[in-house]
């Protein structure tokens, strides 16, 4: 099937590991690849994207059920075997022909809602209107012109689901947009959107009803909402830890550096003002830093002498008091 991807090897697990093994290793290459940590490298930019993409899918058991069923059936149809499936969604089951797609990335669209799922909203509807149409062939002796009735279609509202990602939420600006009907739209999003928001575009719907987008936005791996404040964590080294350091922070406005004291300990807290998420009233909330030391798994043989000098003069421990 073309352009399909096994999501799993970009994940580097194996088809039978659980949800949180797929988390954990979600979380180790959505680090290692992040743009902020590899500026201007592409390639770990679409690594990064690839890697998004098959957490979407792999992290929900019932898109994941739905993959693995595509999946088999691409090897089935390689041997000629019977092309549909039965996929579980919720408590029914619905009968899913696969061989509709005409490639990966149509059945991609379909899983992902990439092309707008529509529902019809209820709506009260005034009775349809009516108009009279005359026919100059319609006279007969001793009537007048014949009436037609005409019923106009009534408009109707209809509901889109978009997922964005942080940063783009978080920016707004102009997005295109792909319909189920086929329509293309592009749509000016607002800034610090949030996710359940709606956005109505007026006109847009069935018959001159309106379109409203339900926005989600996408979870990231390095920053957290907490009301309209962002949280981090950012890993330091054990002598910037000792010692004091200036270090830069990604924040959704880009990097900012951070001067930290002597003696920082894993868990506390920094608080960058002003760098945290819009809300409505025009104000923007802080970004809160969370330190997390990072001990290195491999040193040099010049690292290693100077940790083994360093641990014969240090007086510090920490195991003083456990015993009273």
């Amino acid at each position: 099937m073309q352009n399909f991807r096994d999501y799993y090897k970009i994940l580097g697990v194996t088809r039978d590991v659980s949800t949180d093994d797929i988390k954990r290793a979600y979380r180790r290459l959505a680090r290692k690849y992040h743009p902020d940590l590899n500026p201007g490298d592409k390639s770990a930019e679409e690594r990064f994207k690839d890697i998004g993409e098959a957490y979407n899918i792999l992290s929900d058991p019932e898109k994941r059920s739905q993959y693995d069923q595509f999946s088999r059936f691409i090897s089935q149809k390689k041997t000629k075997r019977k092309p549909s499936r039965t996929v579980r969604n919720g408590t029914s089951d619905r009968d899913v022909r696969f061989e509709q797609y005409a490639d990966f990335n149509s059945f991609l669209d379909d899983l992902l809602n990439r092309r707008a799922r529509t529902a019809m909203r209820t709506v009260t509807q005034p009775p349809p209107k009516t108009r009279r149409v005359d026919s100059p062939d319609a006279f007969r002796p001793r009537t007048t012109k014949t009436a037609y009735t005409v019923s106009r279609p009534a408009p109707r509202d209809i509901e889109a689901r978009l997922t964005l990602p942080l940063e783009k939420a978080y920016t707004g600006g102009r997005e295109r947009i792909r319909l189920e009907d086929g329509r293309s739209l592009e749509v000016t999003m607002p800034s610090g959107m949030i996710s359940g928001q709606r956005i109505r575009l007026k006109g847009q719907g069935d018959n001159g009803g309106d379109l409203y987008l339900k926005i989600t936005v996408a979870v990231h791996p390095f920053f957290h909402h907490e009301g309209s404040d962002i949280t981090c964590q950012l890993p330091i080294t054990p002598s910037e830890a000792i010692l004091g350091a200036s270090v830069e922070v990604p924040t959704l406005d880009g990097l900012v550096k951070m001067t930290l004291p002597s003696g920082v300990k894993s868990g506390q807290r920094f608080r960058l003002s002003g760098k945290g998420y819009p809300t409505r009233g025009g104000k923007r909330g802080d970004q809160l830093v969370e330190i997390s030391i990072a001990v290195p798994r491999d040193v040099t043989p010049a690292e290693r002498e100077l940790y083994e000098k360093l641990h014969q003069l240090e007086t510090f421990n920490p195991r003083r008091d456990l015993l009273g």
